[in-house]
């Protein structure tokens, strides 16, 4: 176990199903502060266990583990989990029956973060926000809903629902990643509604979100151009005026993954690092990059970074619900009339 480090702002991923040499000095890394697991990293639920136990075994301060365990095609863990079914559903449900839908939500969120936390995860990057306007590939049946007020409150749903297992949620993509066409893995997408059009309609959800306790979020690698040049994710507008000071959040603002061809405006590893935190990140991910992982570790080397809110994010294993509980049984029966 290395000496007691801090956590740093950088979240990275390890290659296998166990730690190598090699995974084992970038998380000792003192600017590392966490790491996102895939589905490359998922076998079965012990060998999940195991891994995240050697993880937090590396450093005095654990590292953070995340992983995007939403339900539907992004899922990583899956043999000996629930299968989650796209958040759609929730919102077709809705249509049917409102009451059940949140109740089904709430229930979600408690499935996901009881099984998560049983295996050592800190949180899932879920619920997505976005809202469904039909545009979006890359969203598609992630999203709960083409309505604002049906969106907050299925998400406000799942928060309460994985809060209750003593995980965190983090909301995506801030402001809304709904509207535009592009898949910003691949592309640079670009949304041209006006700031009023993306305030009502985009951002609404957020507010009941926030008010259920929601521990992170993460923006989104779309350049809004009628507001700012740049992606929300390297905005002091978005991050600094809207979400912290009209919104009020204070909990964590996570990079999306600067490794994705829409983080590419702001240049470099180093460069797209430094233009997240400027604007106000307080964590970035580098994915699928570990040669850009260990560049952009030591090009921030000697670079401080506050780690208060990244702390406070880490499961809450007081409340955890075990697997056996009553209310883990009760809520399986809600996912499973979803499918």
């Amino acid at each position: 176990m290395s000496a007691h480090l801090p956590l740093g702002p950088v979240i990275v991923d390890v290659a296998g199903l166990a730690l190598d040499d090699t995974d084992r000095r970038r998380l000792c890394h003192p600017l590392v502060g966490g790491i996102i697991l895939f589905a490359r990293n998922f076998e079965s639920p012990a060998q999940v266990k195991a891994l995240t136990a050697e993880i937090r075994a590396l450093r005095t301060q654990e590292l953070v583990i995340c992983v995007d365990h939403e339900g539907g095609r992004v899922q990583r863990f899956r043999e000996g989990f629930t299968r989650i079914p796209p958040m759609r559903a929730l919102g077709e449900l809705w249509n049917r029956d409102p009451a059940a839908a949140v109740r089904a939500a709430e229930s979600t969120g408690l499935v996901i973060g009881a099984e998560l936390g049983a295996h050592g995860v800190d949180l899932s990057f879920t619920p997505v926000l976005d809202l469904d306007y039909g545009a979006s590939s890359v969203i598609g049946d992630r999203a709960f809903h083409a309505s604002p007020e049906v969106v907050g409150a299925l998400g406000a749903a799942v928060v309460r629902g994985l809060f209750a297992t003593g995980m965190g949620a983090v909301g995506k993509h801030f402001p809304g990643h709904g509207y535009a066409t592009a898949d910003s893995h691949v592309a640079i997408p670009v949304d041209g509604r006006s700031l009023e059009e993306i305030i009502a309609l985009d951002v609404a959800p957020y507010r009941p979100s926030i008010a259920a306790g929601l521990a992170g979020i993460m923006p989104a690698h779309v350049v809004y151009e009628a507001v700012t040049p740049d992606p929300a994710g390297f905005s002091p507008f978005w991050l600094k005026e809207v979400l912290r000071k009209q919104l009020g959040f204070d909990g964590v603002i996570f990079s999306d993954d600067l490794s994705m061809e829409g983080a590419s405006t702001a240049g470099g590893m180093k460069e797209r690092a430094l233009a997240a935190f400027a604007a106000g990140c307080d964590s970035v991910l580098v994915c699928n990059a570990p040669q850009a992982a260990d560049e952009l570790l030591a090009a921030l080397s000697g670079l401080s970074f506050p780690s208060e809110r990244l702390e406070r994010i880490r499961h809450d294993a007081r409340r955890a619900i075990a697997l056996d509980a009553a209310a883990y049984r009760a809520a399986l029966k809600d996912v499973a009339a979803l499918a």
